[in-house]
């Protein structure tokens, strides 16, 4: 073993990498919040904490041993090597970039945790809060840590794999690992979960596109430390990953914006922060194999397959209801597929034949199916012992007020507001006994005549004070197909 030289530029740049990288999960919260309906949207953001919460405490026991430990048949590392991140400087994933081991370790923390929350949009609305947090556990264990280690750590899916021998499988920073491995868990959890009451016949706008721009601008800012960072170091590698990070999603945007004008004749902002997203998950595993030029190519090709992806649901039947699978599973096939033609050094548009094409083409599939049968496993056993499912009645009121007994936007307050029969003292929710159901789609439901009574008084008129002084109010109701 070598002795570690520490590099304090390289250590600087991979600890502000990482902040970036964690970041990303509270923006992802931000962004999956405004996409759902109001009355949801709080257990939507916690699902995105939680996953933060989970992954860093399994990441430290035994993710990371799992993932870059001792290849163990080439599915996993030695789960005790690293157990606790014990782990001296010399053993340090980026030893020779001089990134001490806890540093470098704590990077790769982030993309578990990011990866997790990623899932959650597929299943919005709909399941138990304690399913979720077990779930979490388990998937880093048996799903993504190997996975990881699979693609990173010297497994099947590396340069010392079998694929190998076909070519060198390129994921730079995490199609397969991340990207293509949520997306396809999160496919089979809405399968196994099944649909949201009134899924494709009620609309489901989103509540606040405000909360999805912030989302995905945070996403776009915190991606730097994704992609830039994973070149381990603040050199050539990272400045190209830098640059192709951005062409690439602005290319993305642009090019679902078109495909929406084309199709619907309207641009729409979630359509906008949509194809960043899918831009960022595109150039992932291809920020530093492709040229600008290319990552304007790539980027511009996901950013409308995703726009026409996110639409199988509906013809295929099944509730992603964040389009998990329509941006983050077709946006990684995007990327990771497309390096076969537009890699710099072996792609087949720069004369390095059909090899690197087909190499990247198995581990896409390879990823796919390992992700599918290992999250199927875990979700039918949850679903045995534990149960997925929120009930009806909680589904129609409210996943908020009626497992966390909070709403996010009091906007009636007061004594006015009307309690949940689920809610804890102290807490409003929907209606009860009202025999009718409150699609909200981001807006209070109106008030009834009892609770307009006791609304709080406005002395300067001694009149009841609106409940909701906005103009939106009187307005009706928001109508339209799902999306």
């Amino acid at each position: 073993m070598e002795p570690f030289t520490l590099d304090t530029g390289a250590t600087a740049w991979l600890l502000v990498s990482a902040s970036l990288v964690l970041l990303m999960t509270p923006a992802l919260a931000f962004f999956y919040g405004g996409m759902v309906r109001a009355r949801t949207v709080l257990n939507m953001m916690l699902m995105s904490f939680a996953a933060l919460g989970v992954g860093a405490i399994v990441w430290t026991l035994l993710g990371y041993s799992i993932a870059f430990g001792d290849d163990i048949g080439g599915l996993l590392g030695n789960p005790l090597q690293f157990f606790g991140l014990h782990g001296e400087d010399a053993q340090s994933l980026l030893a020779g970039s001089g990134v001490p081991f806890l540093v470098a370790a704590g990077f790769q923390m982030t993309f578990a945790i990011i990866t997790l929350a990623l899932i959650s949009g597929a299943i919005a609305d709909r399941v138990r809060f304690g399913t979720w947090i077990a779930f979490s556990a388990v998937w880093i264990i048996l799903c993504y840590a190997p996975m990881a280690h699979m693609v990173w750590g010297g497994g099947l899916l590396s340069a010392d794999g079998p694929f190998a021998a076909i070519a060198e499988p390129i994921d730079f920073a995490g199609g397969t690992v991340v990207h293509i491995n949520a997306g396809t868990a999160g496919l089979v959890l809405a399968l196994i979960v099944g649909k949201r009451l009134g899924w494709g016949r009620d609309p489901m706008k989103p509540h606040s596109l405000p909360l999805v721009m912030l989302g995905a601008a945070l996403l776009w800012f915190g991606w730097f430390g994704f992609n830039a960072g994973s070149a381990g170091t603040a050199d050539g590698t990272a400045g190209l990953a830098w640059v192709n990070t951005t062409v690439a999603t602005a290319a993305a945007m642009l090019g679902w914006m078109i495909t929406e004008k084309i199709r619907d004749r309207r641009v729409t902002s979630l359509g906008a922060a949509s194809g960043v997203v899918a831009g960022l998950v595109a150039i992932t595993p291809a920020a530093a194999a492709v040229s600008p030029i290319g990552a304007i190519v790539l980027g511009a090709v996901a950013g409308a397959v995703c726009a026409l992806a996110v639409g199988l649901k509906y013809r295929l039947g099944f509730d992603d209801s964040l389009d998990v699978v329509g941006v983050h599973l077709v946006g990684g096939l995007v990327g990771t597929v497309l390096i076969g033609l537009l890699g710099t050094d072996t792609g087949l548009f720069y004369g390095g034949g059909i090899r690197q094409l087909l190499v990247q083409i198995l581990i896409a599939i390879a990823a796919m199916v390992f992700s599918a049968v290992v999250t199927a496993i875990i979700a039918l056993v949850l679903r045995g012992i534990m149960g997925w499912r929120i009930t009806e009645d909680e589904e129609l009121a409210g996943i908020d007020v009626t497992r966390h007994a909070e709403t996010a936007w009091d906007l009636v307050g007061g004594p006015a507001s009307r309690r949940s029969p689920h809610a804890a003292p102290g807490h409003v929710g929907p209606a009860a006994g009202t025999g009718s159901v409150p699609h909200d789609h981001g807006r209070p439901a109106p008030l009834e005549p009892a609770a307009v009574e006791s609304a709080p008084v406005d002395p300067a008129s001694a009149e009841p004070a609106s409940a909701d002084p906005s103009p939106v109010a009187a307005q009706p109701a928001t109508t339209g197909e799902p999306r």
